[in-house]
């Protein structure tokens, strides 16, 4: 049993994951506790040869850290930065009489603290220490009652490591040498993106559609608000009319039985209807009912803050891990969505004072986990004590304050009554001049009692889709009433391809079709981002060519890997691991080696022969006999030889037949401008991979004769080369220009014996003297800059950072940053277009353009880069001073 607090002299070590919790901690804790970090994980597999102990290095297993021929055994290693924090943890024990593991509650915490356990080899008494929120109450009450290690979830969670490790040793290699250096595999991410790149092929094999209905605008006559309403042509001669749903990818419809109306028919019809009369046909209407949604788990808090907020999937966790550490929400990574009787409670009594009791129903909302494969139960994420804080009574600011707000709006309004009203449903006919019976369709809704919609409505992925608190109203009608149709126009639609994945909706299919965990989702879009398989268009995710060159591999060598369902079951089976209805080492044996019909991970990864490198890069273009390759410095098109580069930001739908020929037909690599009259040589422009450039063709240099060493690389001369100003371009550049780039950098002249040369750099035209340097005004003053002039320039006093010159206007404004509350611009920078509140800077990323940014992913961009700020420095270890009876302490850091 844990020592009571009455034990003089007592002293209990309690180790959490993070500096931040530690502080918290601390402050709930009386006289004669200990709390110090861990810092995260203090011990994992290798990650390089060099972390490999000695005696292993000859192993045939060390590069994998797993034995896969001793039982899986691991070889696990303490972090390199881990090692002086472990010393620590070590010199503290000595003085402790008992010892708390006190991390996450979840399979990777209890992880960490049997790393802990087995690390520092305590010889005190070990207690493990959990809760769900960070509260006096809640840690006073985890101290009282500790219990042992739960060793089956250890397993489970060091199965996964191991198999994570065995998938991404094996099959990262592979790509290394059929795709492209320094690529990596993964069990989970390999799926993700996968699943990115299937939506891009839907997109590109998809075939638009035309189709045209009339629209109508009805008037009732009557003297009442409203008096008119619109509606939608739903059949012609009881023959349904065609609507986007009726036609497949390929543009063809899906039955015959329906009326597709091209642009004429439409027009026609119209006419037809010029002077008909209209009457109700039939009115019908049923009651309204939304119930309110559950409180937050780990997926749904990052797909709301993903649609309302722009946060990414790893933003919201790391905001949301604050708050927890901090004290003002309960964990965050959960699958539950159930909430204790004192959160009950809470939401209830909250709702009550803001709303009113009409709006909170006589008996409390118990809500059940629809997750298949839920992992521990922890309740939902929601706002942490006995009685909630609103927001304004929590002191936060910024994205703390945001994501606080949406959890405790979320919390409150799934404890409040349903929204009810009522939805009319109306059907209009008709006659046309020549007979036709038409019928239009109109819907409506209203909401004669908002319920928790008072408190929050969800957000949605499609931004078409109505607003849960959405109302259309339509006039009061009756059968058989006659109206007047006020307009009536043919309009043109088109079938639209399905939308990409965003980091809400990915989110969403993983944890649908039950791949990965929850807890896992945000570092695994955040890997594919920064491995370049997947980039962002506004808030769309667009897989790379290098993630189709990838997937093609893996979908034709590897095809269990990435197989849907094989990831899912393998979830399956870590969740038996951890409920004690499987064993790791029969899983892990038929994963390595195979078994019951199965091939294995070492079999597939034996034999890499069959596999050809330049086919799996190469996908053909519908409609055309240019190729798409993806080589080691990016994609280019490939036409019986002829090649050209890929425009960066372009993305795999468009490169289509029409747009590849466009790119063939642009001013390619090699266009020859003439000769330069003093060398001889052939002047080309051509389009590099840092922009378009000038350079010279040397000539050839002989073989060298029989018997006599080839001329070393290193003593061949080097061809002139020249970047295009910025108001060139390929296509109209002269001869006399290429000649003039190529003298560049320029000798303008000597100052006092030291010569003054002017150049191009990164930040820009400048002229430069020994070390001394002054920036010009432009590009083409490098071509002109005289003596004099630069001795001008430097008697001038040096402009330093941003007052070198006049700020430049905005190239955009946007609107105000959520967090700063300063309007947002787009400016142009020496790296690149960037966005500013005035405060930070974010460069944009691929995929994102000056034209098309918007309010939200420029302050998405603008909270990720205030998240890699640097952190304060980190306090170190924190003693627990006695708290009052009613009030926390203040809490106290003691430096070692």
């Amino acid at each position: 049993m844990p020592a009571k607090d009455g034990n003089a002299g007592a002293t209990r070590l309690v180790i959490v994951e993070s500096p931040a919790k530690a502080k918290t901690i601390a402050g709930y804790l009386g006289r004669g506790y200990i709390v110090e970090s861990s810092i995260g994980h203090i011990r994992d597999l290798p990650e390089k040869a060099d972390d490999i102990p000695e005696k292993y290095k000859g192993e045939a297993w060390a590069r994998l850290g797993v034995n896969v021929d001793h039982e899986f055994e691991p070889l696990y290693v303490v972090n390199p930065d881990k090692k002086s924090q472990v010393s620590k943890l070590k010199q503290l024990l000595k003085d402790a009489d008992e010892l708390y593991l006190a991390t996450d509650e979840d399979r990777e915490g209890e992880a960490i603290a049997w790393h802990l356990r087995e690390v520092l080899k305590p010889k005190v008494p070990v207690h493990r220490m959990v809760f769900h929120e960070i509260t006096p109450q809640a840690i006073q009450e985890a101290v009282a009652s500790p219990r042992d290690l739960n060793l089956r979830l250890v397993d489970a969670q060091e199965t996964r490591r191991i198999l994570d490790r065995l998938y991404g040793y094996e099959v990262s290699p592979v790509l290394w040498k059929k795709v492209k250096p320094r690529l990596s595999a993964g069990r989970v991410q390999s799926v993700a993106t996968r699943l990115v790149v299937e939506r891009e092929r839907e997109r590109m094999a998809f075939t638009a559609a035309a189709y045209w209905d009339l629209q109508a605008l009805f008037d009732t006559g009557k003297d009442e608000d409203p008096r008119r309403f619109g509606a939608t042509l739903a059949s012609v001669d009881g023959r349904r009319v065609a609507q986007g749903r009726d036609f497949a990818s390929t543009g063809a419809l899906k039955s015959a039985d329906v009326l597709h109306l091209d642009e004429a028919a439409a027009g026609a019809l119209a006419a037809r209807l010029e002077n008909a009369s209209f009457s109700v046909t039939s009115v019908e209407r049923k009651p309204y009912t939304r119930k309110p949604y559950a409180p937050f788990r780990t997926t749904t808090l990052q797909q709301e803050a993903s649609r309302k907020l722009g946060f990414s999937a790893k933003y919201t966790m790391q905001i949301a891990q604050r708050l927890y550490e901090n004290g003002f929400i309960t964990y965050m990574r959960t699958d539950s969505i159930t909430l204790s009787e004192t959160a009950v409670a809470a939401a209830r009594g909250q709702a009550v004072k803001l709303y009113g009791s009409a709006y909170v129903p006589d008996k409390p909302r118990v809500y059940t986990s629809k997750v298949k494969n839920a992992q521990e139960a922890h309740e939902a994420i929601r706002p942490s004590g006995e009685e909630f804080r609103t927001p304004g009574e929590t002191g936060l600011s910024g994205d703390l304050f945001r994501l606080y707000e949406l959890i405790w709006q979320r919390t409150v309004a799934s404890q409040m009554k349903d929204a009810v009203g009522e939805s009319v449903s109306v059907k209009v006919g008709g006659a046309s001049s020549a007979g036709e019976r038409v019928e239009f369709g109109a819907t409506g809704r209203t909401i004669t009692f908002h319920g928790f919609l008072k408190a929050y409505v969800e957000g949605a992925d499609d931004p078409s889709t109505d607003r849960d608190d959405a109302e259309k109203r339509l006039p009061n009608l009756s059968e058989g009433e006659r109206l007047t149709a006020a307009e009536l126009n043919a309009l043109a639609h088109s079938t639209k391809p399905p939308s990409r994945y965003t980091e809400a909706s990915l989110v969403k299919e993983l944890e649908d079709r039950e791949i990965g965990r929850p807890s896992t989702y945000a570092s695994i879009i955040g890997t594919i981002l920064d491995r370049g398989y997947v980039f962002k268009k506004g808030t769309a995710l667009v897989p790379s060519f290098l993630a189709f060159a990838v997937v093609n591999l893996l979908e034709q060598h590897f095809g269990n890997l990435v197989d849907y369902d094989f990831t899912a079951d393998m979830e399956k089976v870590l969740d038996d691991i951890a409920n004690d209805r499987a064993e790791r080492l029969p899983e892990l044996r038929r994963f390595y080696f195979g078994g019951d019909g199965d091939e294995g991970l070492k079999e597939m990864v034996t034999d890499l022969g069959e596999i050809d490198a330049k086919e799996i890069s190469s996908f053909p273009i519908r409609g055309s006999d240019i190729v798409i390759r993806v080589g080691r410095y990016g994609p280019y098109l490939d036409r019986e030889g002829a090649r050209v580069n890929v425009p960066e930001d372009m993305t795999p739908d468009e490169l289509t037949a029409e747009k590849a020929e466009e790119l063939f037909s642009r001013p390619s690599g090699d266009r020859e401008l003439g000769k330069d009259p003093v060398t001889g040589n052939v002047i080309v422009a051509r389009s590099g991979r840092f922009g378009p450039y000038v350079t010279e063709v040397l000539p050839e240099e002989p073989a060298p004769a029989e018997g006599k060493k080839r001329v070393k690389k290193a003593d061949v001369p080097k061809p002139r080369a020249g970047s295009l100003f910025k108001s060139m371009s390929l296509d109209t550049i002269t001869l006399e220009q290429a000649l003039m780039l190529l003298t560049l950098p320029r000798v303008v002249g000597e100052i006092e014996g030291e010569e003054v040369t002017a150049q191009n750099g990164k930040f820009g035209p400048y002229i430069k003297k020994g070390t001394d340097s002054r920036s010009l005004a432009s590009e083409e003053d490098l071509l002109t800059v005289t003596i004099d002039q630069a001795k001008e320039l430097f008697a001038q006093p040096k402009a330093r950072g941003r007052g070198r010159a006049a700020a430049a206007p905005p190239l955009r404004e946007l609107g105000e940053d959520p967090n700063s509350k300063k309007p947002i611009v787009v400016k142009e920078g020496r790296f690149g277009p960037y966005v500013t509140d005035g405060e930070t800077n974010a460069s944009l990323r691929k995929g994102d353009t000056v034209e098309d940014i918007t309010t939200e992913r420029a302050a998405e961009l603008l909270a990720e880069r205030r998240e890699r700020a640097p952190a304060p420095k980190r306090a170190t270890t924190t003693r627990a001073k006695k708290a009052p009876a009613k009030k926390p302490a203040a809490k106290s850091t003691t430096k070692s």
